[in-house]
């Protein structure tokens, strides 16, 4: 109990104790967390009595309390706050983790328990709740392999370890490529095209590394505005091709064999519990349900992103070719030109909008919409132990002044944090064990300003932040008495709802004319510059949507196979080949460093899962507008209830349904991403 990790925490908020945790605490609390569940769940599996829900299920979900809270610090310090002793530790207990699991989830004797329950279910007297859980538990033991035989659960058994240890892998192999990459300037030729704040940013990640002038790192928001701006089409081309070859650079954090053998692993997983491919096992159990599905959303959209793209791709190179450009264009220099053709037909300019974007005042505004639609307040929080100085922590309150959780933000980029966005919990909120209230986290990389200087934000940065404090609110505003089916613990393709719909309030004047303020003057963004940044919102759709289903695809087709891809590169040129992909776009995230798939099952044969959302997401918001007020109580009342309270408690087509009164068709998504014209009197 000397361990921080295992002893009580009784700080604020009984948040983790961050300020006595090192890494030497990590293996041991593992151990003796491990332990405490084995024996937790051989009490229940051995249990004499006939099996209850109470007894089994119930007890279940109270099991394994220490390793959560283990496992939910480390490994979320293993991805925004690493270091060489975690990522060693990480690589130890990928495997030990997985052995753990599926030690659990083949347990005949357990499984016995919980298949009786399941095989009488409608005559147990559950709540619907309940009912939820124990399908829920029943489901995922049978897809372990809980109800095979002992050779084949053995055979899983050891492609889960395999697969653990891969996936960890992988990511840790993208962010060594991601770190060791610095694209290091020096002169003022070598910023050509820069504005003041790209270079600002450069400056400090510079200082940051204790070098003199500029560097450009393989951040998203470092390396974007760069490709956007830099006149220099040589260092364009260095940099752009240092972002998509990480994972594929040959030497120890070449992912090229990770992936074959991931592939390989899956399928043989997949046929092993009776499903004909990997896709098919992992849709099964999602809103989508076969590859079918899901195919059939995505090339009814590739068609018309393509077209568009075809077309931007025709006015980029006429501008190209306007300037005295002797190339075809190349995807190092889309960006480039994309922003001066949005500049001559929007008269945008990203350096005039970029002051109005101040970092406190987007977070100003994502809290302002909270508060809005669902009563919520965030109160600063001081003095308290967090996991980096960069770390920020509100106080989530109802209108009532109760507490709902702790809302926990880390948004700028650093070398020992994973790229790109997300969010987390280190607790989730559950009442089986007493009234838990949720510790989330938001995650971001975005470009830290020099000291004293105000932190500024692109409006994709800002669209970003709006998205993940969209999870943060799905984790947050939790209130089932489960932990199984809690917050964000529902269907891939369903997660993604609450985040994209909540990007959708960013783009109204009401939120932009009160929070996007000058960072000198304090004015408001002046309303004609507004109207031409809304008026070009759609601005290379196009481009946006083929690079993401172009990534959607290929992970369907690697998974829908047998397994063998003896070259991941060529397996990859060929399927972008098949759908007819642009020389000119790459896909949004290539294969090697494609860490949603590949550095774990999460999104494995379901990226899709995005666009799947985003059909319910421009059909979600319309309620609002319908309704003439986009923060209309009594639809944001039905939202809350439905979507956002209600974690996993029902199927998801059925809480969409219980929200809008109906199901979604694609014609919003594409009429949201100007991909077919809005009919008449829409806008």
């Amino acid at each position: 109990m000397t361990n921080p990790l295992l002893a009580p925490w009784t700080g604020p908020f009984e948040l983790p104790p961050f300020d006595a945790i090192t890494p030497g605490h990590f293996r041991p609390a593992f151990d003796a967390a491990l332990r405490a569940h084995e024996d937790e769940i051989a009490a229940i599996a051995g249990a004499a009595d006939e099996p209850t829900f109470a007894n089994t299920i119930a007890a279940l979900e109270r099991s394994g309390e220490a390793l959560r809270r283990v496992s939910a610090v480390f490994f979320n310090l293993a991805g925004a706050d690493t270091n060489d002793a975690l990522q060693a530790i990480e690589r130890d207990m990928a495997p030990i983790l997985a052995r753990h699991r599926n030690a659990m989830l083949m347990n005949a004797a357990l499984f016995t328990r919980i298949d009786a329950l399941w095989q009488k279910r409608d005559a147990l007297g559950l709540d619907p709740e309940q009912s939820r859980v124990l399908d829920r538990y029943h489901t995922m033991f049978v897809r372990a392999g809980a109800a095979l035989d002992e050779p084949a659960k053995k055979r899983l058994a050891e492609i889960g370890e395999r697969l653990a240890v891969l996936g960890t892998a992988f990511a840790q192999n993208v962010l060594a490529d991601e770190k060791a990459f610095t694209l290091h300037l020096t002169s003022e030729d070598e910023l050509a095209g820069l504005p003041d704040f790209v270079r600002a940013a450069a400056r400090q990640a510079a200082a940051d590394r204790g070098l003199d002038g500029w560097v450009v790192t393989l951040a998203r928001s470092s390396i974007e505005p760069f490709l956007q701006f830099s006149a220099r089409r040589d260092l364009r081309e260095r940099a752009f091709k240092a972002w998509i070859e990480r994972g594929n650079n040959g030497g120890e954090t070449d992912n090229k064999a990770i992936v074959a053998e991931t592939i390989a692993l899956r399928a043989e997983r997949a046929k092993l519990l009776g499903y004909p491919s990997f896709a098919h096992f992992r849709l099964a159990d999602s809103m989508a349900a076969t590859p079918e599905a899901v195919r059939e959303l995505l090339t009814a959209v590739w068609e018309p992103a393509r077209a568009k793209a075809m077309a931007e791709r025709d006015a980029l190179q006429a501008e190209a070719n306007a300037e005295g450009a002797n190339f075809t264009l190349a995807p190092w220099d889309w960006r480039y030109y994309a922003e001066k053709v949005r500049k001559a037909r929007y008269d945008l300019d990203e350096a005039e909008i970029k002051p109005y974007f101040q970092l406190d005042r987007i977070i100003e505004a994502a809290f302002h919409t909270a508060h809005r639609l669902f009563g919520l307040t965030f109160v600063p929080l001081s003095g308290i132990p967090l996991y980096h100085p960069d770390v920020r922590a509100w106080d989530v309150r109802r209108a009532d002044g109760t507490h709902v959780g702790v809302f926990l933000g880390d948004y700028f980029a650093r070398a020992s944090k994973r790229s790109g966005a997300w969010m987390s919990s280190f607790r989730t909120q559950e009442r089986l064990a007493g009234d838990i209230r949720p510790v989330v986290v938001n995650v971001m990389n975005f470009s830290k300003a020099a000291p004293g200087e105000p932190n500024l934000l692109s409006f994709d940065d800002a669209r970003t932040l709006f998205h993940e404090f969209g999870h943060a609110l799905h984790g947050l505003l939790s209130d089932v008495t489960y932990p199984l089916i809690a917050g964000t613990n529902v269907a891939r393709d369903f997660v993604e709802l609450p985040s994209q719909l909540y990007e959708h309030w960013l783009d109204q004047p009401e939120i932009l004319a009160r929070f996007a303020v000058h960072h000198e003057t304090g004015q408001p963004i002046p309303r004609p510059l507004l109207d031409r940044l809304l008026a070009a919102r759609n601005f290379n759709q196009g481009f946006a949507t083929v690079e993401y289903l172009a990534s959607a695809l290929v992970d369907l087709d690697f998974h829908l196979g047998d397994g063998t891809v003896p070259d991941v590169l060529a397996f990859e040129r060929d399927a972008l080949a098949r759908i007819g992909m642009p020389d000119e776009i790459v896909m949004r995230h290539r294969t090697t460093h494609f860490a949603h798939v590949f550095s774990g099952d999460g999104y494995s044969s379901a990226y899709y899962s995005y666009m799947w959302s985003e059909v319910m997401d421009a059909d979600a918001f319309a309620a609002f507008e319908e309704a003439g007020d986009i923060f209309d109580p009594a639809t944001a009342e039905r939202l809350y209830r439905n979507i956002y309270s209600a974690g996993y408690r029902r199927d998801p087509a059925a809480a969409y349904v219980a929200f809008r009164g109906r199901l979604p068709a694609t014609d919003a998504l594409l009429r949201k991403r100007g991909l077919v014209a809005a009919p008449a009197g829409d806008s």
